[in-house]
């Protein structure tokens, strides 16, 4: 009981403390009487989102999963890019996320390969295992030029990428150029087939020597027939004639799905990020 009463003298105590408050004005009451907001997360409405700042993390979302979908050969075939996702296409390509995508497909590739030579003694491949990789997006950067195109906003011109190509100024991609000497160290032989005409021949030989990429065994370009064939079946008919030859591909690097799919596919493909352009 005793308890019971000092809890109730508190009370009393409390009443008279807010009676003894001097009268404030009708406004500030009415300010005071509002209760605090709920601490919870509102989720973004369709009213909320035509202010700029949440229809630009919306946009932001949206170019986010395009460019997921498009990693994942969901969106084929399509020309270019969005145009609201050029600017997120850009922050991606010259920040460290693209950078950081491109090592981790370097290390399971190189982890792979890794793991393919410890099957002999001498820890190195069979004599036949051959590992493909495309050049462009895949061993060579065209970033800078594409950095003058929108990063994929415009529509490909040939004529204008051929211009870029006839410099010979791609940078190796840091990441590839390391997985490219580990394979060759590795014993595998190494194929590169590209989608460059065999006109380019030889300025390709040059950008890739200056950039660090040196003894492969057969650098593979398209011929005059083969110009009207798509990526993906002249690429399968390349694949063929090395299975044909006695290679066995273990290996594929490219950053279009049509380097990796078709036919005499490889043991293990490993497919490079590519938001830019798409080749069927």
């Amino acid at each position: 009981m005793a308890r019971h009463g000092v809890l109730f003298a508190l009370l009393l105590l409390a009443v008279a403390v807010a009676g003894a408050e001097p009268e404030r004005a009708p406004e500030e009451a009415a300010q005071l009487q509002v209760l605090p907001r709920p601490l919870v997360i509102e989720l973004p409405t369709e009213e909320r989102c035509r202010d700029g700042a949440d229809e630009e993390g919306a946009a932001e979302l949206r170019c986010a999963s395009w460019r997921m979908a498009g990693e994942a050969n969901n969106l084929a075939p399509w020309t270019a890019l969005p145009e609201e996702c050029a600017p997120h296409v850009r922050r991606y390509l010259t920040g460290p996320a693209y950078r950081s995508d491109l090592e981790l497909v370097a290390r399971e590739a190189s982890a792979f390969a890794r793991a393919a030579a410890t099957a002999t003694a001498a820890r190195a491949v069979a004599p036949d295992a051959a590992w493909v990789f495309d050049v462009d997006e895949t061993l060579l950067s065209n970033l800078p030029y594409y950095a003058q195109h929108g990063y994929g906003l415009e529509l490909f011109d040939h004529l204008e990428f051929d211009k870029w190509v006839e410099r010979g100024e791609a940078p190796a991609i840091p990441s590839s150029l390391s997985l490219y000497n580990e394979v060759r160290e590795l014993g595998f032989k190494t194929f590169l087939l590209t989608g460059r005409s065999e006109g380019h021949e030889g300025v390709t030989v040059d950008n890739l020597r200056k950039e660090g990429f040196h003894e492969w065994d057969k650098l593979i370009l398209r011929a005059p027939a083969d110009r009207k064939k798509t990526a993906t079946d002249y690429k399968s008919e390349k694949r063929k004639e090395m299975e044909a030859e006695g290679y066995k591909i273990l290996g594929n690097s490219g950053d279009q799905w049509s380097d990796l799919l078709g036919y005499s596919m490889s043991a293990r493909s490993f497919k490079l990020p590519n938001p830019m352009y798409y080749i069927p």
